[in-house]
């Protein structure tokens, strides 16, 4: 059994700027998550030119490995290690042996003989990725594409990128998370992640069955009125009902929860005239935000997708520059 891993506080930062394995926010530097941020703004212009790739990571190969669907973190970690110029496989669940009983650890260690570089791992187990991570060799890193209700740190990255690009850097904002923030990997590492750039004001909104217990691991006011919450925000980010994750009834029904927590352009008025919506996605229209407030021209989520793919393109390119140049076998 893989056991969810318990809220980790990071080492005083010691200005050391590289990882081998990213896994959660919380085991990194700050400087780490800076560095990554740095090197995602010189890749985003590589994202935009007419021939996007460099040959930064030929010859490396990264295997994506997902035990859970996935659309755009899937595509884009793709597509990051095509920019790098990497060779790419990508398995879903259905395709790996494990249908056919193979252990996690025996997964490994057969992508470890076929000499895999990069293995991103989204699965439904709370601390898959750090499993993988400790009996991995030298030479391979483990990225977690999410674990459960446990981490998403690219999504937190791409986030605060997303966020350092219209307002500058996160230090000084006020930013509110407004959804399924129980059952959120992306909040927990988005949490993680403001914390270590300084942001000034934090609020959680959430109905009260989906407001996590453990909140006294961060730095964060729970609210429970959406008014409340977003008034005055620099930065609003809302959840998906993570539905799949619910082992029991939560919410009376998608209409009462969209009515006292949806997004609109009403809530929107609430906040600084230049408020950034923001969503990881996939978007449930008529649930966790109106459909023509994420249309809107403040709404910046397709922007994040864009985004995803440099930082991912970042994130690949330190963990390979900070495997041990041992030689294999």
């Amino acid at each position: 059994m893989i056991h969810s891993p318990e809220p980790n506080t990071p080492e005083p930062d010691s200005g050391k700027q590289t990882a081998r394995h990213c896994l959660a926010i919380a085991d990194w530097q700050p400087a780490t998550v800076r560095a990554v941020l740095e090197q995602a703004r010189s890749f985003l212009e590589v994202v935009g030119r007419p021939v996007k790739k460099i040959p930064l990571l030929r010859g490396k190969t990264m295997m994506n490995l997902f035990f859970e669907p996935s659309t755009r973190t899937r595509v884009t970690f793709e597509l990051a290690a095509k920019r790098l110029s990497a060779d790419v496989i990508s398995l879903s669940a259905q395709e790996t042996s494990a249908q056919k009983g193979e252990s996690l650890l025996d997964t490994l260690h057969n992508l470890e003989a076929m000499g895999i570089d990069v293995i991103i791992v989204r699965h439904r187990l709370s601390g898959a990725a750090a499993f993988l991570a400790q009996h991995a060799g030298p030479n391979i890193s483990i990225v977690n594409a999410g674990d459960g209700s446990h981490a998403h740190p690219t999504q937190a990255l791409l986030d605060c990128f997303t966020i350092m690009q219209h307002k500058r850097q996160v230090a000084g904002l006020v930013v509110a998370i407004v959804g399924d923030i129980r059952h959120s990997r992306v909040a927990r590492s988005l949490m993680r992640a403001l914390d270590m750039l300084e942001v000034a004001e934090l609020r959680l909104c959430a109905p009260k069955t989906l407001m996590p217990t453990e909140l006294g691991a961060y730095r964060a006011h729970p609210m429970h009125d959406l008014a409340e919450a977003v008034s005055g925000c620099d930065v609003v980010i809302a959840l998906r009902l993570q539905k799949e994750r619910m082992t029991q009834a939560l919410l009376p029904s998608e209409q009462e929860y969209f009515r006292y927590y949806g997004l609109t352009r009403a809530h929107l008025a609430l906040a600084r005239p230049d408020a950034i919506v923001m969503h990881p996605g996939p978007i449930n229209r008529g649930v966790e935000i109106a459909g023509d407030l994420a249309d809107d021209p403040q709404a910046v989520i397709l922007q994040q997708v864009t985004n995803g793919i440099a930082v991912r393109m970042a994130v690949l390119a330190m963990c390979v520059a900070a495997q041990k140049k041992v030689p294999s076998g």
